[in-house]
This record gives C-alpha cells, structure tokens and sequence, in this order.
C-alpha cells in the first residue's frame, strides 16, 4: 500500500480548514472540510480527524466499519460539546470521509461532501453521495454534475459533523483489489476538477505523489477559490 497526500490553502482563502490524515502503516486515510466563523472551520475538521484516528488506533474488538462508525460518532460528539462549551465557536461543523482497509476490505464512512472515489481498471467511480443541496438535485435529475460544479448553492450541505448532538452518516464496504486507487479528497478539489480528469491524470502520472499534484495544480489553475486537499491512495499488485 502506498499513498501521498496534497493539501492548500488555495488562491482566495487565508486560512485552510482543511484537515488530513495519511497513515499508510494503519492504512487509514481521512479528509475534512471545516465551517463555521472565524478559526470555527480549522478547529472542527481538526477535532474530528483527531477523534476517528485516536479511535481507530485504539484496541478494539468490534468489526472494522463498526469501528469507524462508532468513531464517527465520537467525533460528532466532540464538536457539539466543544461549540457548546464555547460560544465563539457555536454552529461550528465539518465533513468527514474515511477509508479504512483492513486485509483488504476498505471501511468507508462519510457525511458531508467531501468525497471518496476509486479507480480500477481505469474507471472511476463514486464511493460516498455528496449531503449538500445541489448532491440532492443532481441524484433527483434536476442537475447534471457539471451544473453542479458551479452553482450557485453548491456549498450549502444538508448534513455535516458536530452541528447537532446527533448525526446520520453513511457507510460502505468493498473488497480491494491489485491496482485500485482510492482517492479522497475535499470540495475544493471536486468543484474544479471533474471525475473523468482525475481518473485521466491518475493514470498517467504512475508516480503518486506527482499525480496528486497534478490535481490540486489544476485546481489551483482554475482559480483555488477554497481550500484544496487530496489523499491518492494506491493497493499495489
């Protein structure tokens, strides 16, 4: 297993409110977009990559995709009590995708709309549904995903992390195979750069950490107007 990741603050924004996880030896791999006020944003993702990854590292009995639920779970929990303790940071929230894989079953848990896709036999294929308002139009017909792309409401999301003492999320469980690429990434990313360029740079550029440059680059290109994060992970044969 190899990855590399690339995260940046782009070309509009000051601060990043991204946060990432890349630990190949535990093959857990995470991304979160923050929201939510001054510094709220950073403080969120970086509370909820923490909690998944602290619990995911823990010693635990239960199934893999129970594990990262449950750590999920934890994390909401924690952001809620944070804002809730300290008023500058209320209504504070963040988007939480996670790929796990253990003996070659890869977890994925996710709400928000960050994204996880893989990439297998030079396909690429959604892995998560974005929880935003224009996700919700383009599943009903009522958008195409280049629509999409650039709406005007294409940040408004319909379920994040920490906004309330409770959370759905959703959860998937697939067999990895020799070859597959997963790729994570946040909106910044996906709003610029659509499925069919990723999975073409993907597999041009064999060197992982020249790929996932390509894509937060061509990002940037296009104006970087959010914050830009991307996790390549590769299953080798």
């Amino acid at each position: 297993m190899r990855a590399e990741v690339a995260t940046d603050v782009g070309l509009v924004r000051k601060n990043n409110e991204d946060a990432v996880c890349c630990d190949v030896e535990k093959q857990i791999f995470i991304v979160a977009d923050g929201m939510g006020g001054y510094e709220a944003g950073e403080v969120a993702s970086s509370l909820a990559v923490d909690a998944v990854y602290r619990v995911v590292s823990s010693e635990q009995t239960d199934t893999p995709l129970e594990i990262l639920r449950q750590a999920f779970y934890q994390a909401n929990d924690r952001i809620f009590q944070h804002a809730q303790k300290n008023p500058e940071f209320s209504g504070m929230g963040t988007t939480l995708t996670a790929l796990w894989i253990v003996e070659q079953k890869a977890s994925i848990v996710h709400v928000g709309d960050s994204r996880a896709y893989l990439i297998r036999e030079g396909k690429i294929a959604s892995l998560t549904e974005d929880h935003s308002l224009v996700g919700e139009l383009v599943r009903e017909g009522g958008l195409t995903e280049e629509q999409a792309m650039s709406h005007p409401q294409r940040n408004i999301l319909t379920r994040a992390l920490g906004c309330s003492a409770l959370v759905e999320v959703d959860v998937k469980e697939i067999t990895v195979k020799p070859g597959d690429y997963f790729l994570l990434c946040t909106d910044g990313l996906t709003n610029l750069v659509s499925s069919e360029e990723m999975v073409h740079i993907v597999t041009q550029f064999h060197d992982l950490k020249t790929a996932v440059h390509k894509l937060v680059g061509l990002a940037l290109e296009r104006g970087g107007y959010d914050n830009i994060t991307a996790v390549l992970v590769e299953n080798r044969p």
